[in-house]
């Protein structure tokens, strides 16, 4: 079973230089329950349905799959709301840290992710590192769309 372990973190804005170029990425939720979810996102010019289950924050289980823009643009259609986001790749120490910097409900909030190979896998802390928000469930994507950023 495929298993996304990953750990999430708050930035010091000021200490961060983006990369010039990111990554549009558009996401809903067909369906999320506390341990499962079915997730589309229409990342760029590719498009991917995502299934995740688990209560972990840390270590979910993960299936994804790329499916035609055409049916990812008709699903997202379904979903009650969106988030949508722009994602930056840096590069440190063959990792890679995601960094994604919201836009509408969610405006404001930064949040850089790094996935892992095991939960034990020891990694440098960037000096732009704030502090982690892995177990604190209201950082997930899932709970964004239904918690949005500017209504805490």
């Amino acid at each position: 079973m495929p298993l996304e372990i990953e750990r999430k973190f708050l930035i010091k804005s000021n200490l961060l230089d983006l990369p010039q170029e990111g990554k549009k990425l558009i996401q809903g939720y067909i369906w999320s329950d506390p341990d499962k979810s079915l997730r589309i996102r229409i990342a760029g010019d590719q498009s991917f349905l995502t299934i995740k289950t688990g209560n972990n924050p840390l270590s979910r289980s993960e299936f994804e799959y790329e499916i035609p823009m055409k049916d990812a643009q008709n699903l997202l259609v379904l979903c009650d709301s969106k988030i949508e986001k722009t994602r930056f790749v840096i590069p440190q120490n063959n990792l890679f840290w995601e960094i994604d910097v919201f836009e509408g409900d969610n405006k404001g909030l930064i949040v850089a992710e790094i996935e892992l190979s095991s939960e034990n896998e020891n990694f440098e802390l960037p000096q732009w590192i704030d502090r982690e928000v892995t177990n604190e469930s209201k950082f997930l994507n899932v709970e964004l769309i239904k918690h949005p950023f500017s209504k805490w």
